[in-house]
C-alpha cells in the first residue's frame, strides 16, 4: 500500500465555516461518502444558548456542506451526538425530529464529561450518501 496515493481522498474547508485551528478538516470525501468532524455551535450566535438551539445552529452549517457538495440532509446515512447534558434530552429529540423528517438517519448519542468550550452543549459529526 502507497502511503502517497491520496487520490481517492478529497479533503474539504468551507471558508463559511471558518478556517479549522486545529490540525482537521470539515470534511472528507471518500468515492460517494462525506464524512464531517465533530461541528458545534462555537463561534456563533447559539454557542451560548439552548441545546435546541446549538443543534440548530450545527444542522445549518451541515445543510451549508450539503449544498456545497450537490447533496442533501435527507441522505443523512448515521450521526454521532455527542451531548454534555442529557438534562434537554427530551428537547434534543424533538429537534431531531424536525431536522430528519422522514429521512431517520442511523444515530448514536454518546454523553460526555463536557465538550472543548464549558458553554457547549452538543457535537455532531454526520456521514452523507452523495
Amino acid at each position: 500500500m502507497n502511503p502517497e496515493n491520496n487520490t481517492n481522498l478529497q479533503r474539504i474547508n468551507y471558508p463559511e465555516l471558518g478556517l479549522p485551528v486545529g490540525p482537521y478538516t470539515h470534511a472528507v470525501i471518500h468515492q460517494n461518502v462525506l464524512y464531517t468532524s465533530g461541528m458545534t455551535a462555537f463561534g456563533s450566535d447559539a454557542q451560548n444558548a439552548s441545546i435546541h438551539e446549538q443543534t440548530k445552529e450545527i444542522f445549518t452549517q451541515l445543510k451549508l456542506i450539503c449544498d456545497q457538495q450537490s447533496t442533501h440532509l435527507n441522505k443523512l446515512i448515521k450521526v454521532t451526538l455527542f451531548v454534555s447534558d442529557m438534562t434537554e434530552i427530551n428537547k434534543l429529540r424533538q429537534t431531531l425530529f424536525d431536522v430528519y423528517g422522514e429521512h431517520i438517519p442511523a444515530s448514536s448519542l454518546i454523553q460526555v464529561d463536557k465538550l472543548f468550550s464549558d458553554d457547549l452543549k452538543i457535537e455532531v459529526e454526520a456521514i452523507i450518501a452523495l
